[in-house]
């Protein structure tokens, strides 16, 4: 019997996964056995009311925080005990919900200094800043794929909130994540450059996993291919956005909170 094409094409890979994942502070669960499979190639959003536990289980996979009990694996290695440089090494990094970039510099420069670590020049601090120029196509590149070409030589300070964001996503990709961690990207934005950094997002995703915390539920229905629903630490729902925007759990958890927004 022919098997179809569809039959035959390969669910991406499982890149970072977590099973059993919880934590507790003092004597509150603030993660409760959750676990979660994040795809090669694709975005996948963690959603939930304030208080679910999002930014915690950020922080757990991520080694900020480590966990009461559990496991994470990436890309098929056990992490639960890996300090937290030694995983953004490895290739799960994290790009933070405050712009974490160095005002002063120009953008060109934000990304050059950026690219220092997976060019092995961080540990190079001696050497003059023209040292930096062996990566400027690179950084050239990084720019182009984000948008920031015509802002290269602007001071970082002198950018709109929204561009700030953007650069801030050119220095994260700069370290060549396997996993890129985005902690409320859109937040703060207004539509214009909301629209611009989900294009930005969608395009990242093409070659390597995303997993975002995202109030803006548009973005999520528009760009990710996986929604994980948290409450009370707790999975609610998970599948794609319009099956768990139709569960009444789903719904339930977030009345009185989203339609007020």
């Amino acid at each position: 019997m022919a098997v179809s094409a569809s039959e035959t094409q390969v669910k991406p890979r499982v890149v970072l996964s977590a099973r059993g994942l919880s934590r507790d502070f003092g004597g509150f669960t603030a993660v409760k056995n959750v676990d979660l499979d994040v795809h090669d190639a694709s975005v996948h959003a963690l959603i939930g009311p304030n208080g679910a536990g999002k930014t915690t289980v950020f922080n757990l996979l991520t080694k900020f925080l480590q966990p009461t009990s559990g496991t994470i694996t990436l890309m098929g290695t056990d992490i639960t005990r890996t300090p937290p440089d030694r995983v953004a090494r490895m290739g799960l990094v994290r790009s933070f919900q405050i712009s974490a970039v160095f005002p002063h510099l120009t953008v060109l420069d934000n990304v050059r200094v950026a690219l220092q670590r997976p060019n092995n020049l961080s540990t190079q601090f001696w050497r003059p800043l023209s040292a930096l120029d062996s990566l400027n196509e690179r950084a050239e590149q990084l720019l182009a794929g984000v948008g920031l070409s015509m802002e290269r030589d602007h001071i970082a300070a002198d950018l709109s909130y929204g561009r700030k964001r953007v650069l801030e996503i050119a220095t994260t990709l700069a370290l060549d994540p396997k996993v890129l961690l985005l902690d409320e990207p859109m937040a703060g934005m207004g539509q214009e450059d909301v629209g611009v950094v989900s294009a930005i997002i969608r395009d990242v995703a093409r070659d390597r996993a995303v997993l975002m915390v995202e109030h803006n539920l548009s973005v999520v229905a528009n760009i990710c291919q996986h929604v994980t629903v948290l409450q009370r630490g707790e999975i609610l729902a998970e599948g794609d956005y319009v099956t768990v925007s139709q569960d009444e759990r789903v719904r339930q958890a977030y009345m009185g909170t989203e339609e007020h927004h």
